[in-house]
């Protein structure tokens, strides 16, 4: 039996688990996918000891996993973040899949009123929405605790001017998902329109407060579901290539 998993802090409630223990039996894999919580990423060196033919990375791992790997594919270099492994010929080689994932859930959604993007969060899978939108000529800026340059906004400074101005919105954050549901962005509602896009990658709920705000503006507004479904598979064809 092949074994694949998932490497992060807390993963009481992972998507991939469900998704690929489904996808397996669904298929008559002979596999199974676990969650390894490693208090620490330096745990990670006693992982690779065992049998695996797999991982996925999640929170807060993504960027810090990084020097552990043999080699690390050229556009996981480039985002800076990665959140797929595989093992191959006695080597463990990083990629990132968020990006993929990211990319093709979007594409059906986006318009030419999307040149500017507020993305909140500045972790590794904001990394990944970051180095996409950048790619296809979308102007980033980004919300965050931590500054970090000059396209780097604090909580205190969104206005109804910045909202207005940036049509596409990410949340890269764990504001609004379970446990935690009744939070949400501090978002200036009257500045929504029926212009923007509101991407969520908070699937758990399905339906987030901060959701509820674009929507009831007549804004679009989608959830990080198909972004994961997407990434999932990608890994999974990397895993088998």
């Amino acid at each position: 039996m092949r074994k694949f998993g998932l490497i992060g802090e807390k993963l009481g409630h992972s998507f991939s688990k469900n998704f690929f223990t489904q996808y397996f039996k669904a298929n008559d894999i002979d596999a199974e996918y676990l969650n390894f919580e490693l208090g620490n990423i330096s745990e990670i060196t006693d992982l690779f000891k065992q049998e695996l033919s797999g991982l996925n990375v999640t929170i807060p791992y993504k960027e810090s996993v990084m020097v552990y790997l043999d080699e690390v594919s050229d556009e996981a270099v480039q985002i800076g973040a990665v959140n797929c492994i595989s093992f191959n010929e006695g080597k463990v080689i990083g990629y990132n899949t968020d990006a993929y994932g990211f990319h093709n859930s979007i594409k059906p959604f986006l318009t030419n009123k999307h040149e500017r993007a507020l993305i909140f969060g500045t972790g590794g899978a904001s990394k990944a929405v970051a180095y996409v939108l950048r790619s296809i000529g979308v102007e980033v800026f980004f919300i965050s605790r931590s500054l970090n340059g000059p396209r780097s906004f604090g909580y205190e400074d969104i206005n109804e001017q910045m909202i207005n101005s940036c049509k596409l919105i990410v949340n890269c954050t764990p504001i609004g998902m379970y446990p935690d549901v009744n939070s949400s962005l501090p978002i200036v509602a009257q500045a929504i329109s029926e212009e923007h896009l509101f991407v969520d990658l908070v699937y758990n709920p399905e339906l987030t407060k901060t959701m509820e705000i674009f929507l009831e503006r007549g804004a679009t507004a989608i959830n990080g579901e198909a972004m994961l479904k997407l990434q999932a598979m990608k890994s999974w064809q990397i895993w088998n290539s």
